[in-house]
C-alpha cells in the first residue's frame, strides 16, 4: 500500500509540474527537456525549475525593465538618432544590408553608426596593450564591464590601472558578473574601492560553485570617455594571455571602435549599470557625439533574457539565410537550435562556401558533445567543419559575404542566444570582413578539418555520448 501511495504522488507530481512547465509556452525541446528532467529527478527537479525557469526570469525581467526605463526617459530614442537613411552612406548599401541593418534596429533597437574606425585585435596581448593605451589616456571616464574578471596577474594590473586613473581624477566604475567573477575578494577590490572607483556585480550569487551559469552577463566593455571602446571575446585573467598551464594557448578575437559607434556599447554600459546598482549615469556628459574618422558602420546589438527577441540569434540567421559566397563561422561553443541549424545547412546546399572553426579543446565536454551530434548533418549538407588544434579556442566571429562581419560575447549556442545577456558588433566593411577572414584562414592552418570518414569511425560511446547531449542541448 505504501508503494502505492509513493507511485500516485509521483504521478500526480510529474503531471502537475508538466502541465505547468507546458503553460509556460516554451520552446517544444525545451519543454520536454524540462519535463523529462522533472521526472527523472523528483527531488531536486521543482527547485532546480524554481530557481532557473521562466518565473524566475519573469522576476529579473521586471528589475530589467525599470533600469531600462530609466535609460530610456533620459536619453534620445535611439530610432532618432538612427536615421533610416544615414544620407549617402545609406544609399549605397546593397538590399540584403539595409535589411539586416533594419532588423537589428527593430529587435534590439540598435542605431547604425558611421564614420568609426574599426580595428581588429587578434589575442590577448595585442587586446590588453590597445584597452591599456586607451584607459592610460582618459580624461572623464572610464567605464569596465566584464563575464570574468580574475584575481591573477593580468587582473592586478588592470586593477592597479583602474586606481590610477581614480587617483588622476577621472571617472571609473568597473562591473563585473556575480557568477564568472565569483573569485574576487575584498582583499583584491579594497584598492579600488580607496581609490574611488565604483564597483558593482551583475547578479550577485552567494554560492557561486553550487549555481549554474544561467542568465549571466557574458558581456565584455570598455568604454573610454565615450570615444573609444572594445568588445569581443576576451575576459581579464592570465589564461586569455595563454599563460594559464590548464588553458594552454589562447586563440580569441576582440574589437576596439572609435567614433560615435563607442555610445552604442555605452548605452549598454548604461542598463547594466542601472540593472545592477538602482543608479543611472544616463546624462549628456556620458554619451556626447564625437566624430569618427574612418569608413565601418557599425551597429552594436545587445541581447538577453530580458528581451521580446532573440536578437543575436535572428540577425546571425538572417545573415546566414543571405549569404551569396561565403559564410566563416568562428565559435567557442557550437550548439545551434533548429532555426541556426536550418540557416547552415540551407546556406551550404544553395552552394554557398559554410565553414565552421570550432576549438578541439574545451572546457565543457557535455556542450562539445552536444555539438558534434550535428556534424553528420552539417557534412551531408556540405559544410566543412574544422577543428582548431594549439589550444582553446575562444573567439565568437561570423563573416558573410564580403562586407558583413560580426565580433563579440556570444556564442552559436542556445545559452548565448536565450539565457545570457551578450553585446555583439555588426560591421558593415569590406575592410573588417576581409581581416577576419585572413585570421580565419591563418586559423585554418593550424587546425584539422572533420571529414565523413571521421564520423563514420566514431566508437559506440561516441555515439551514444552525442546522442545523449544533443537531448539536453535546449539546457546547455
Amino acid at each position: 500500500m505504501h508503494v502505492t501511495w509513493v507511485v500516485v504522488a509521483e504521478v500526480v507530481y510529474v503531471v502537475s509540474l508538466a502541465t505547468w512547465i507546458v503553460l509556460e509556452k516554451r520552446q517544444p525541446l525545451a519543454t520536454i527537456a524540462w519535463v523529462l528532467s522533472l521526472a527523472l529527478l523528483p527531488i531536486v527537479g521543482f527547485p532546480l525549475y524554481w530557481l532557473l525557469g521562466p518565473r524566475r526570469l519573469r522576476r529579473k525581467r521586471s528589475r530589467r525593465a525599470l533600469a531600462l526605463s530609466r535609460i530610456r526617459a533620459s536619453l534620445p530614442d535611439v530610432r532618432a538618432l538612427a536615421d533610416p537613411s544615414l544620407g549617402v552612406v545609406h544609399e549605397k548599401l546593397d538590399a540584403r544590408r539595409r535589411q539586416l541593418i533594419a532588423l537589428a534596429l527593430n529587435n534590439s533597437q540598435a542605431p547604425l553608426s558611421a564614420g568609426n574606425d574599426a580595428r581588429v585585435l587578434r589575442n590577448g596581448a595585442a587586446c590588453y596593450a590597445a584597452i591599456e593605451r586607451a584607459v592610460r589616456a582618459a580624461r572623464h571616464h572610464v567605464h569596465f564591464q566584464y563575464y570574468i574578471f580574475e584575481p591573477d596577474e593580468a587582473g592586478r594590473r588592470f586593477r592597479d590601472l583602474l586606481v590610477e586613473r581614480a587617483e588622476s581624477g577621472a571617472e571609473v566604475r568597473l562591473l563585473v558578473d556575480g557568477f564568472g567573477s565569483h573569485k574576487l575578494s575584498r582583499r583584491f577590490l579594497a584598492p579600488l574601492g580607496r581609490a574611488g572607483v565604483e564597483l558593482a556585480f551583475f547578479n550577485p550569487v552567494a554560492f557561486a560553485r553550487l549555481r549554474p551559469a544561467n542568465f549571466r552577463n557574458h558581456r565584455k566593455i570598455v568604454v573610454v570617455d565615450g570615444e573609444v571602446a572594445f568588445t569581443g571575446g576576451l575576459n581579464v585573467g592570465d589564461e586569455y594571455l595563454g599563460l594559464a598551464p590548464t588553458a594552454g594557448a589562447w586563440r580569441d578575437t576582440h574589437l576596439e571602435i572609435r567614433g560615435p559607434g563607442a555610445l552604442a556599447l555605452q548605452r549598454l554600459f548604461a542598463e547594466d549599470w542601472s540593472y545592477a546598482t538602482g543608479r543611472s549615469i544616463a546624462t549628456s556628459s556620458y554619451f556626447e557625439e564625437h566624430p569618427g574618422t574612418g569608413d565601418a558602420l557599425v551597429q552594436i546589438v545587445g541581447s538577453g533574457p530580458d528581451r521580446d527577441w532573440q536578437a543575436i540569434a535572428q540577425v546571425f540567421f538572417a545573415a546566414i539565410a543571405s549569404a551569396r559566397d561565403r559564410v566563416l563561422l568562428t565559435t567557442a561553443y557550437f550548439c545551434p537550435d533548429e532555426p541556426a541549424l536550418a540557416a547552415l545547412t540551407t546556406a551550404a546546399l544553395r552552394g554557398v562556401d559554410v565553414q565552421l572553426l570550432l576549438p578541439r579543446k574545451t572546457d565543457s565536454l557535455l556542450t562539445r558533445a552536444a555539438g558534434r551530434s550535428f556534424f553528420d548533418e552539417l557534412l551531408r549538407a556540405g559544410v566543412r567543419i574544422y577543428e582548431y588544434l594549439p589550444g582553446l579556442l575562444h573567439a565568437k566571429t561570423l563573416v558573410v559575404d564580403e562586407a558583413f562581419a560580426a565580433i563579440g560575447s556570444a556564442n552559436f549556442d542556445q545559452r548565448s542566444f536565450r539565457l545570457n545577456f551578450e553585446a555583439t558588433a555588426l560591421l558593415y566593411s569590406e575592410t573588417v570582413a576581409e581581416d577576419l577572414a585572413t585570421i580565419f584562414e591563418q586559423d585554418l592552418t593550424v587546425s584539422r578539418e572533420i571529414t565523413v570518414e571521421d564520423r563514420q569511425g566514431r566508437g559506440a560511446l561516441d555515439k551514444l555520448s552525442e546522442a545523449g547531449a544533443r537531448l539536453l542541448s535546449p539546457l546547455l
